[in-house]
């Protein structure tokens, strides 16, 4: 598989798979830009500015229940079944939410939803990185990964139209965005369907048969799709392997913490970073400026369409240079750039410097350099455990990084936002010297992991060359 030519096969997957940021993106920015309208008693919930946080949090705690259960599941019955499974279980809950007519049921369909858009990271994390060459992974991964801006953008823009009360009802525009993104939801699934199963995991899997065929007819098709003859892949790139049913949670950690335990606190630490300033930043950015700058309900949506745009660009511009330049290198630069700029931003908008326009500039710059950071840590986590591990290692990772982020981020900024400026600042603050600090534990435990095969970078634990590898010395 690493050997083909970018062909439409490459486009199916990236379609296929990808797009599914898109609803991620579109899903924190709708409650984080109708936040405003929620807490109107005329919306039909009348929630608090707190209940904003907390909504935030139990759809980021649905997404780790969501990876870890589903992330296992992946790593056992296959990539294609569960990535249909997750996308399914989005699709009602999403449904559901827009029916919600008390705060209860808001929550609970939120959570839901969570699950099923973390199942996703997971399966289709694992999925890409299995079906796409290696010397093009990094940038699509980071553009993919990036895609969910794409996603934030369309979603900042609607929710613009929908909370306008001379077009809908204060208590029908946000049950309509809702709706609107379960039918983006279905239209992915659809296009989905085509995306085949993983050769690597139906190999390791018993399938060995089914494998081989299915990677025939893909090379069949990239030939006729580029009119290149594909060579036959090397003897020495053989690797013998034990066919196994299922791993383990006991190996799952095993594996983690004895024989990968400096990728292990790497994948803790680009996670928990990044995990809190987005969280933290997007679920409450409407508050910050609807309550503390005195932006309209229906213009603080549009702050995020230049963010969103910062955001994409940062993987889609940056992108190849990880693949070029080196993954250390510029995760490194990803992350402590953005801190730094974030510290400045918090300066200044702790002395008053700011308004909404240039509030909104500096985080468009702050989040052109962490968006490709954040990208880079599903990308760094999903190639450097092995093969049997990869979806649980993904889920595993999202979870908890995401877990004490994510979580306590918006819970945090929902009680900052309401205590002023000047507390707000001090969240910044946090996020910066978490990003800060995760570049640092990049640079001095990052994995060049560039160009490499994935089994290269780590041994399958079923390869004969897995015994007595290491993360300094992985063997085939």
């Amino acid at each position: 598989m690493d050997r083909l030519p970018w062909s439409k096969f490459h486009w199916l997957v990236v379609i296929g798979l990808g797009t599914v940021w898109i609803l991620d993106g579109l899903e924190v920015t709708i409650v984080g830009a109708i936040g405003s309208r929620l807490t109107e008693p005329s919306s039909g919930l009348g929630l608090s500015t707190a209940d904003i946080g907390l909504a935030a949090a139990i759809y980021v705690a649905g997404a780790c229940v969501g990876s870890l259960v589903f992330g296992y599941l992946t790593d056992r019955f296959g990539r294609k079944k569960l990535f249909i499974v997750t996308l399914g279980l989005y699709l009602l809950a999403t449904v559901l939410t827009a029916f919600s007519f008390a705060p209860w049921m808001f929550f609970l369909f939120r959570f839901f939803t969570g699950a099923g858009i973390g199942g996703e990271y997971a399966a289709i994390n694992s999925a890409i990185d299995e079906l796409i060459p290696a010397r093009r992974r990094g940038l699509v991964d980071l553009a993919i990964n990036g895609s969910y801006w794409l996603g934030t953008a369309f979603g900042a823009v609607l929710t613009v139209f929908l909370l306008n009360t001379d077009i809908f009802a204060a208590d029908i525009g946000w049950r309509i965005a809702f709706g609107l993104g379960a039918v983006l939801g279905l239209v992915i699934l659809l296009v989905r369907r085509n995306v085949p199963e993983s050769p690597r995991w139906m190999f390791i899997h018993g399938r060995d048969e089914a494998a081989e065929k299915l990677v025939g007819e893909i090379e069949h098709d990239v030939e006729e799709d580029t009119g290149k003859h594909l060579d036959a892949v090397p003897a020495d790139k053989a690797i013998r392997i034990k066919q196994r049913r299922s791993t383990g949670f006991g190996e799952i950690v095993r594996v983690a913490i004895t024989r990968y335990p400096k990728r292990f606190v790497l994948g803790l630490s680009l996670f928990i970073g990044q995990a809190f300033l987005y969280n933290a930043v997007f679920f409450t950015y409407s508050l910050v400026l609807t309550k503390l700058l005195g932006v309209p309900d229906d213009v603080a949506p549009w702050a995020l369409v230049p963010i969103a745009i910062g955001n994409f660009l940062g993987p889609a511009l940056l992108g190849h240079l990880f693949d070029s330049v080196g993954r250390r290198f510029m995760i490194t630069l990803s992350y402590v750039g953005s801190g730094v700029l974030l510290v400045g931003t918090a300066l200044m908008f702790d002395a008053g410097i700011l308004d909404a326009f240039w509030l909104t500039a500096c985080w468009m710059v702050v989040f052109f350099f962490a968006s490709a950071g954040a990208s880079s840590a599903y990308l760094t986590v999903s190639e450097v455990f092995p093969m049997e591990t990869r979806a649980m290692a993904i889920a595993f990772f999202y979870a908890v990084g995401t877990g004490l982020g994510g979580i306590i981020g918006p819970i945090l900024f929902g009680h900052l936002i309401e205590d002023g400026m000047h507390a707000v600042a001090i969240g910044y603050y946090i996020g910066a010297g978490l990003m800060i600090a995760a570049g640092l534990v990049e640079l001095f435990l990052g994995v060049d992991a560039e160009g490499k095969s994935l089994e290269d970078i780590a041994a399958p634990l079923s390869s004969e060359a897995s015994e007595g590898a290491t993360e300094d010395a992985p063997k085939r």
